[in-house]
């Protein structure tokens, strides 16, 4: 079954899925324009350095983070946000437990593709 494209997501019945040690990730609303997906981290849990071809829009929902972007690094925290450009490698590291809010576009297949069925 899908959700794309679906108007309205209820976050209690969307389970959350291993996105990593101490890591976990909730994908939420989208279509093939943007997808929001929710983030929860264990203190010193770690988003490992990576790329994508998607812009990435980021809010720390709570918790605090180490977040490097092209190899500068901020701390932030609750309320503060971060923007990846296409092809940006990117990492996270939670000092604290906390949750990301990430929008991607276009939406992440990578994070579908197991989901869906034809």
């Amino acid at each position: 079954m899908t959700r794309r494209g679906q108007v309205f997501t209820r976050g209690a019945e969307v389970a959350w899925e291993p996105a990593g040690e101490g890591v976990r990730r909730q994908v939420l609303a989208y279509d093939d324009g943007v997808m929001l997906v929710r983030v929860a981290f264990e203190a010193g849990a770690i988003g490992p350095a990576h790329s994508h071809p998607h812009v990435q829009c980021t809010l720390v929902e709570r918790g605090v983070f180490d977040i490097t972007i092209a190899g500068e690094t901020a701390r932030l925290t609750a309320g503060d946000s971060f923007l990846v450009p296409s092809g940006a490698v990117h990492s996270a590291v939670a000092v604290e437990a906390g949750a990301l809010t990430d929008v991607f576009t276009p939406m992440r297949e990578d994070f579908v593709a197991a989901q869906e069925t034809p």
